[in-house]
């Protein structure tokens, strides 16, 4: 019942500033850099899409209150995460009193104390959670890489591989945060192609698009030989190896990226259990591993791939967005879902398998955003 009464102060007050999240983000930063300048220095000189992640932390950690494993594997992992930007325990108080003092600032004359103190407390127990996680992990805050490998694909793609100087632990289907040296101090978020292997190499599909500075340089500028730093591994779209329910897979443009780990994974213990993967894209071009999955489904009986354009009228497989064509197969009410693409075809397949009445118990997804 505490637990409950604390998320709805929290998701009330939320409300109260949600319209004007860019200046509580903006606030926030001037008076954290006000208290303490050095925290500056851990900072990228671009501010704008470090504004939108860390409201993005605050909205989950807020949303999974009421699921304490969820919040808990989330908070530790933020920690662990962030031992890449030098944070100790100092920073945490500094960090939640101007947190607090923005809201407070935002919210206006409907803020009162039950809100306050609902944040303090809220906050007092991500501080803690985040802080549990950085100290109970053994590794390096970042780990040393080297890329071996660049190859562009189409208009705006790439994929490249680097290698570890020492092994990174993670499970396929997580991603990293990658700082490379075009931007430095500035980290982003990529799922690994493929599942952890012997030689420490790691392989990562990026797009560029739009505005998107680093993911630009990833694709335009990065070559073979250049230094990289990854973050510890973060993400729970993850396999559970105690299923033994069939598995569909959907995926739009570099979302193939944990797909491919997860069927990686699959190729080395799997004889039960049917894949099916749905690959969307705009047109062919797009459709830039399609050769080598369609190899592995060869391989593997167990392993079936449908690609798909919502464009390229040339096209002569299925048409339509990804997650409709999806939804022309099937029954899959008995099946494990992994959902993994652009913000806005993840929505699109989320509520298609709500339609189909597939219990959200058994999706796990990740939605991209590139810059």
């Amino acid at each position: 019942m505490l637990m409950g009464n604390l998320s709805r102060l929290l998701k009330e007050s939320w409300a109260l500033v949600e319209d004007q999240q860019d200046k509580v983000a903006g606030y926030f930063y001037a008076r954290l850099f006000l208290t303490d300048p050095r925290l500056r220095d851990l900072f990228p000189v671009h501010m704008d899409v470090q504004r939108a992640r860390l409201l993005g932390a605050i909205v989950h950690a807020v949303q999974t209150l009421e699921d304490p494993e969820q919040f808990d594997s989330y908070l530790r992992a933020l920690g662990r995460d962030h031992r890449k930007f030098e944070v100790v325990g100092a920073h945490y108080d500094v960090v939640g009193a101007a947190l607090v003092e923005a809201l407070r600032t935002f919210a206006g004359e409907q803020w009162g104390w039950e809100y306050e103190q609902a944040w303090k407390d809220a906050y007092a127990v991500i501080a803690r959670k985040m802080q549990a996680g950085a100290a109970e992990d053994d590794n390096p805050p970042f780990w040393h890489a080297e890329v071996v490998a660049h190859q562009r694909y189409g208009r705006d793609m790439a994929v490249f591989t680097c290698r570890t100087s020492t092994p990174l632990d993670y499970r396929p289907g997580q991603y990293v945060s990658l700082e490379s040296q075009y931007h430095p101090r500035v980290w982003r978020a990529y799922s690994v192609a493929n599942a952890p292997r012997r030689d420490n190499l790691l392989e990562f599909h990026v797009r560029a698009l739009g505005a998107g500075w680093v993911s630009g340089a990833l694709v335009r500028r990065l070559r073979a030989g250049d230094p990289l730093r990854l973050a510890a591994p973060m993400g729970d779209m993850v396999l559970d190896r105690r299923s033994a329910r069939d598995i569909v897979c959907v995926a739009g443009g570099t979302g193939l990226a944990p797909i491919k780990a997860l069927i990686d994974e699959l190729t080395t213990y799997n004889r039960t259990r049917w894949v099916h993967v749905f690959l969307g894209a705009r047109d062919r071009d797009d459709l830039y591993h399609l050769d080598e999955l369609t190899q592995l489904a060869a391989r593997y009986p167990w392993l079936s791939v449908v690609p798909s354009c919502s464009e390229d009228e040339t096209f002569t497989g299925e048409r339509g967005h990804v997650n409709e064509v999806m939804s022309r197969y099937g029954p899959w009410a008995e099946h494990d879902f992994f959902v993994s693409g652009p913000a806005p075809m993840v929505r699109g397949t989320m509520r298609t398998l709500s339609e189909l009445r597939v219990p959200s118990t058994r999706i796990r997804y990740d939605a991209f955003t590139e810059w």
